[in-house]
């Protein structure tokens, strides 16, 4: 995904500082981290041409020095900083929601699995006569972007060997936040008491709540996938991660949750007409008759 890979090279480059403030020590060997960790004394940086991009002001942890300077200073000065720091990174922050939320500029395909899923919760809202499409609209946010997509945004050491400082965690934090108020539907209302970080995306917020919804109309227009492809997919994906995951462990904790709920699952299986169709309820009591003798043996 080469935008949350310029995302995060912006990041990692913006704080930078030389080699012999880096840390010590590695997580691995193949890979220098150039982020200095809390408590590297990084006094005379600016001789050696060093930036910071930051969309928080710092924190004022240390009572002496720059850290008490900068606690003085007003907050119409850190304002301008910021929207300055703003206007660098904001090309890589457009960047990233847009091949997020679309579907044309992705570089790879949509997953069908994403498509099956939004189609899924359309059909539940028919069925039970749902006529909010924000109702649908928020199932869909929280089902992928509000779930995946954040996590990612806020944790990119997830996925990537570096090291987060607490300052770059505050800036993906804000980043983060602006993600999640554009998939929502809500006016997005600010005040004279509203933080800054809030107030830095305001004007952007309405355009990225249109690519949200024009991603989500995009997916729903797109051919429906049939139930023999999605089992097809799921079938292609277990084979090439069959030895990754314990799966009898996972399948009994599928078993715990079905004791747990077991007469209400049995009841919505009799009603649903596809699970009436399969004989899922037959399977399901047989699955228990088996489990119950394994457990007895």
């Amino acid at each position: 995904m080469p935008s949350i890979d310029c995302f995060i090279c912006v990041f990692l480059k913006s704080i930078s500082v030389p080699e012999k403030f880096q840390p010590v020590h590695t997580r691995t060997s193949s890979f220098q981290r150039t982020l200095s960790p809390q408590g590297v004394h990084l006094e005379g940086l600016e001789n050696y041409g060093v930036k910071y991009y930051h969309l928080v002001k710092p924190h004022d942890s240390d009572p002496t020095g720059d850290g008490n300077r900068g606690s003085k200073m007003v907050s119409e000065i850190y304002l301008t900083r910021l929207l300055a720091t703003k206007g660098t990174l904001q090309q890589y922050v457009d960047d990233l929601f847009e091949r997020i939320f679309s579907t044309a500029h992705r570089g790879t395909v949509l997953p069908l699995a994403i498509k099956y899923m939004f189609d899924f919760l359309d059909d539940q809202a028919l069925l039970h006569n749902i006529m909010d499409t924000e109702v649908v609209h928020t199932w869909k946010s929280n089902s992928l972007p509000l779930r995946f997509w954040v996590n990612v945004i806020k944790n990119p050491n997830f996925v990537f060997d570096i090291y987060k400082s607490n300052i770059v965690d505050s800036c993906l934090s804000v980043v983060a936040q602006t993600f999640m108020d554009s998939c929502s539907m809500s006016e997005h209302r600010l005040g004279i008491n509203s933080p800054s970080s809030k107030l830095l995306y305001a004007k952007d917020i309405p355009k990225y709540k249109k690519w949200v919804e024009r991603y989500y109309q995009d997916i729903k227009m797109m051919p429906a996938i049939s139930d023999q492809d999605m089992t097809a997919l799921l079938t292609d994906e277990s084979r090439q991660h069959a030895d990754d995951f314990n799966t009898t462990a996972a399948l009994y904790e599928l078993y715990k949750y079905i004791q747990q709920y077991y007469e209400d699952i049995l009841s919505a299986l009799e009603e649903d007409e596809f699970a009436r169709k399969n004989r899922l309820t037959h399977k399901l009591e047989q699955v228990r008759r088996e489990m119950d003798f394994e457990v007895y043996c």
